[in-house]
């Protein structure tokens, strides 16, 4: 009798030739491509426009890190490229797809501390 059971169940196996929609590789496939795109693509496009309109917005005095690890301060702004200040006296001239990340110049909105 389990001879008879096993062999039922090795012959069902075989004619349902997976296990429903899943088992499908054309779904697997389309399932694996939307998976990349919301954990790879969609994360990286957003961080990538979220840069560029910073590089856009850049103004002179804010704090700026390149692509090769120079910390520096913006000390002007041309159509393509950007003059850092990165010790008094010294300018270096990069593209603005060098800048890494920027950091906006503080404003200074405190007020003034009252005499006692």
């Amino acid at each position: 009798m389990t001879s008879t059971l096993y062999s039922f169940l090795a012959q069902g196996q075989g004619q349902s030739g997976g296990g429903g929609l899943l088992g499908n590789p054309i779904v697997m496939m389309v399932l694996m491509i939307v998976m990349f795109y919301f954990l790879l693509i969609r994360p990286q496009q957003k961080q990538r426009k979220e840069l560029q309109a910073r590089i856009d917005s850049l103004k002179t005095g804010d704090r700026v890190i390149t692509t090769a690890g120079i910390h520096a301060i913006v000390h002007n702004i041309k159509d393509k490229t950007v003059t850092l200040k990165v010790a008094e006296g010294t300018m270096i001239e990069f593209d603005k797809n060098a800048v890494a990340s920027v950091h906006k110049k503080e404003t200074k909105t405190a007020a003034p501390a009252e005499k006692a």
